[in-house]
């Protein structure tokens, strides 16, 4: 039994990655973190041959994204073995931060501790008006483990991450979007289509263009400005000579519509 699908759509060159642990609010665990990280792979070999364009990560069921890691799971690790869970799911979600296609986070109910990092491990997040973030592991006597510490920081600032992380206090939907840590909010029942609508614009573009500027963006977002507009050159650079460059240039200047961009 996998933990975790893929669900292909209909009408365009994106797929769902779902989260399918329902009757645990889709905790993580390291079953879950292994078949993430197989499904990452076999997502992979989709982009390389131009079956996908982006990705939107859900979780089963209406009520949760995902709860959180396992806390059955953790309760008795030793250090050691906590060091290797926060470890394995690192690796996962670097995984998922560094994937070559957009990600976006479709977030329906809970996203709390894992789910919550994973969510901002992808590329941006919507959600419903009924999600919830927060990163409650103070709480529990522990930390963050699977980046919270860092990306949250990075998202929210470092002033609010603290407050959040060091009181353990859940945010609803609106708050969330407030300080920015979603781009947007939907009603429970259009969460879906929007996330999407959002897809198929992205799958619309040149793939090569938004490929790279994603590279740009995560490599650079580390670097000193001098550094990083480097990162921007090459991705620059690399655009050119493209059959999609030709045509989406070629379009601009003709005055007509560009036609379906096609990966080379």
């Amino acid at each position: 039994m996998s933990f975790v699908s893929i669900l292909d759509s209909d009408n365009g060159k994106f797929s769902y990655l779902i989260i399918e642990r329902p009757e645990a609010l889709n905790a993580l665990n390291a079953n879950v973190l292994r078949d993430l990280d197989m499904t990452l792979e076999h997502l992979r070999r989709d982009v390389e041959q131009d079956r996908i364009r982006c990705i939107i990560v859900r979780g089963a069921g209406e009520k949760s994204f995902v709860a959180g890691a396992d806390i059955a799971q953790m309760k008795d690790l030793d250090p050691a073995g906590a060091e290797a869970f926060g470890k394995q799911g690192n690796d996962v979600f670097l995984k998922l931060e560094s994937f070559p296609v957009p990600v976006i986070a479709a977030v329906g109910g809970y996203a709390l501790g894992g789910g919550c990092e994973l969510a901002m491990a992808c590329d941006f997040r919507i959600c419903s008006d009924t999600a919830l973030f927060g990163q409650p592991e103070v709480g529990l006597g522990i930390t963050p483990g699977f980046g919270g510490t860092q990306r949250l920081a990075r998202l929210v600032g470092p002033g609010m991450a603290k407050q959040l992380i060091y009181t353990a206090r859940n945010i609803k939907a609106d708050e969330a979007l407030r300080i920015g840590l979603v781009n947007a909010v939907y009603p429970a029942d259009e969460l879906y289509a929007a996330a999407e609508k959002l897809a198929s614009a992205i799958a619309a573009n040149a793939p090569i263009a938004v490929r790279a500027c994603k590279k740009a963006i995560n490599e650079g977002a580390a670097l000193p400005i001098d550094k990083a507009v480097e990162c921007e050159e090459k991705a620059f650079a690399s655009c050119f000579r493209t059959a999609d460059q030709q045509e989406g240039m070629g379009a601009f200047l003709e005055k007509r519509k560009h036609e379906p961009f096609a990966n080379h």
